[in-house]
């Protein structure tokens, strides 16, 4: 696979990252992604096309009019790699498919945790959300208790191990929420666009929303881009106005 989209690593977060491990049909099987939603929605052999004109405006009349099965017919295969705290909300979307790093079989890396570069505020009046951040100082002072907890926490784990405990539960010792996951996950650009249009909004928490914008901006956009272009006009813009 040495097409560009299957050649970069993009990283999220702090020590995140998202890359693309397969997508049907593949970059380089002849047909574009945005033309096998097209002829699946002509119900055509792939390859058959009556010009881009033709085929970009059936595919915005698709979108605009919530045709949405022609889109079922191109997945992506990424391997992400995120912290708990965004796999929680992640998962909520069980229309992917997922296989996930066990930590029964695989023992956790040191410093593998989750920093944010700020603390945000509590919402005032949203119970879910954040707003506004803490001062430099508190932010600061945060964060250096942030990352003793880690080290104290980690250093209880690996003397679990080390007294032959079972990873399965020395693994009780670490911190739940912050420590990064890698996953395997699979969707088809339909459910995709469902994601991506609840998880890139500004009301979505941040550790899974800028995961969301990095697969639109990195993957869906250069493998779809009519399909983005709709997507952008009719899904995301509306759901601004």
């Amino acid at each position: 696979m040495s097409h560009a989209l299957f050649q970069k690593r993009v990283t999220v977060l702090d020590k995140g990252w998202i890359e693309l491990l397969d997508m049907m049909p593949h970059p380089e099987a002849g047909v574009s992604g945005d033309l096998a939603i097209v002829n699946a929605a002509r119900v055509s052999f792939l390859g058959e096309s009556k010009g881009d004109e033709r085929d970009k405006k059936l595919l915005f009349y698709l979108m605009r009019n919530h045709h949405t099965s022609p889109f079922e017919m191109v997945e992506f295969k990424f391997r992400v790699h995120a912290p708990l705290v965004t796999w929680w909300q992640w998962v909520r979307h069980r229309t992917w498919n997922m296989n996930a790093q066990s930590g029964r079989y695989t023992p956790f890396e040191e410093d593998d945790f989750y920093v944010p570069s700020v603390w945000r505020k509590q919402a005032k009046d949203n119970k879910q959300a954040s707003e506004g951040e803490l001062s430099p100082e508190d932010n600061a002072q945060l964060t250096e208790k942030l990352l003793q907890h880690y080290e104290t926490a980690y250093k209880l784990y690996e003397e679990a191990l080390q007294m032959g405990v079972a990873r399965e539960i020395a693994r009780l010792f670490l911190p739940g929420f912050s420590v990064y996951y890698t996953w395997v996950v699979k969707v088809d650009a339909h459910n995709l666009m469902h994601f991506l249009r609840l998880r890139m909004a500004r009301e979505a928490q941040y550790e899974i929303r800028v995961y969301a914008q990095a697969i639109f901006d990195h993957f869906f956009k250069p493998a779809l881009p009519w399909t983005a272009e709709a997507f952008e006009t009719y899904a995301l813009a509306a759901k601004e106005d």
